[in-house]
């Protein structure tokens, strides 16, 4: 059961209240249904917010944790903004989205004219555009960085119901392509495009005890890596792709552009999914053996090396119901990190049901970016929620525990997923922290775009 004053909400299953709009997680309510407005275009939206008198949000897909997007009083609004999505303008090395437009027709349209974002996917594409550059959405690979990184204009729609676009060049722009959804109302996102590559992704099981260093090699050597760290079992489950070679390409065009997978498998996981499976079953008391977090890790079984784009290799994500906490550290210093995990684990001996996840990537632009200006490693950890909506109380107690493990070396936490906003000091660990308040007093001077946990994380 979930302990009571933890700040991971209980998810409630059953909705009962059907006035209410709740986040896609089911465990936090946003605002009456009342408080929706959905513009059909960027001339209703202007009047919107120029007509609104309370505080504005916008909802995207709701996948971020409740009170990011939550309202607080009536007369508040809270913006859907599905009717401004899709393809608006695309050139030779650029392509413009509307800011509603989720993240897998982002892909997919791309994809159907040859061309991809030089940024790699995040896990699941379901967010919204403008959703991911707000909270720094992000990929894995050293030799890119966040979706936000691959901005080239950013307009959007200030408190006042005026319109500004934000360059490259724009002193503001760092501040902007991730907002907190503090600033203002992201309408259109021009995006950096190449042409699409194919990857052949190796994928391989092995001890934890040079972690370490693999770490390194993987990401140094590899255009692309992610790899499943199993502390109970002192093993490592590592994904590293590389540009298809011409056979493989050709390969894979044969194969109708689908996912290609090799004919030879490992069963070098097997064991230790069992296990993994095992306690997220206790933990859950999910009855369907099939259930979704049950697929994030039986997906390791019996694995082999597949060749494919980058969305079709990386962009495997299994949407459900969780609590997740994702901590950037400077590269540089992971080493030391994961050799300190590996001690607090010895010596505590945690009830872990599901794998810490290690993804890297290169340096961002973005001032409240947790990659702000070096290589980051993301150390990533889950629990699924219970059939009941509950969590385990020691799945909990590990999330806490080894977040305040991570605050303490300088961690900055991943602005879409859950933290515990006490753990740190935000000016110390983010250089560009007061310019971002001072932009944020710019454009949006009556805090019309805040909430009560943006007020108070800015404030």
């Amino acid at each position: 059961m979930t302990p009571e004053n933890t700040g991971y909400p209980r998810r409630k299953p059953q909705l009962g209240d059907e006035s209410r709009l709740w986040n896609w997680a089911q465990n936090a309510t946003l605002a009456e249904k009342s408080a929706v407005s959905t513009p059909e275009t960027e001339e209703e939206l202007r009047a919107i917010l120029t007509n609104s008198r309370g505080k504005i949000r916008v909802m995207g897909s709701r996948m971020s944790p409740g009170r990011m997007l939550k309202l607080a009083a009536a007369g508040d609004t809270l913006l859907d903004l599905q009717h401004l999505r899709g393809l608006l303008d695309i050139t030779e090395d650029s392509a413009t989205f509307a800011g509603g437009t989720p993240l897998h027709e982002v892909y997919e349209i791309l994809t159907g004219v040859g061309r991809m974002l030089p940024s790699s996917p995040g896990v699941i594409a379901a967010q919204t555009l403008a959703g991911a550059l707000a909270t720094g959405t992000h990929g894995q690979g050293l030799q890119q960085s966040s979706i936000a990184d691959e901005a080239l204009n950013i307009r959007m729609v200030l408190a006042d119901g005026s319109v500004q676009e934000f360059t490259r060049d724009h002193p503001s722009f760092s501040a902007v392509q991730l907002g907190l959804g503090s600033l203002g109302v992201v309408t259109q996102v021009t995006l950096r495009t190449k042409p699409s590559l194919v990857y052949t992704c190796f994928k391989n099981a092995v001890s934890a005890d040079t972690l370490e260093t693999d770490l390194l090699d993987w990401n140094h050597n590899y255009a692309l890596s992610k790899a499943w760290w199993f502390p109970n079992e002192n093993q490592v489950h590592v994904w590293a792709a590389r540009e298809a070679t011409e056979e493989e390409t050709e390969s894979y065009h044969d194969n109708n552009d689908d996912l290609l997978k090799q004919e030879e498998t490992s069963d070098a996981m097997n064991d230790t999914v069992d296990q993994t499976l095992k306690h997220m079953r206790s933990d859950t008391k999910i009855v369907d053996e099939n259930g979704k977090p049950f697929r994030t890790v039986t997906r390791f079984k019996d694995f082999s090396d597949v060749t494919g784009d980058v969305y079709q290799v990386f962009c495997r994500g299994i949407a459900t119901p969780q609590i997740n906490v994702e901590i950037g550290i400077p590269l540089a210093r992971a080493a030391e990190v994961i050799r300190k995990i590996k001690e607090w684990h010895t010596e505590t001996q945690p009830h872990m049901h599901y794998p810490i996840i290690l993804r890297c990537t290169g340096p961002s632009t973005s001032w409240l970016s947790p990659a702000y200006q070096q290589d980051t490693c993301f150390f990533g950890f889950v629990v699924y929620y219970a059939e009941d909506g509950s969590l385990s109380e020691e799945g909990v107690a590990f999330l806490q525990a080894v977040e305040k493990v991570l605050a303490a070396e300088g961690g900055r936490p991943h602005w879409g997923k859950y933290f515990e906003a006490p753990l740190y000091n935000w000016p110390a660990i983010y250089p560009q922290w007061e310019a971002f308040r001072k932009v944020r007093d710019e454009l949006d001077p009556q805090h019309k775009f805040e909430n009560a946990f943006t007020a108070q994380l800015l404030d």
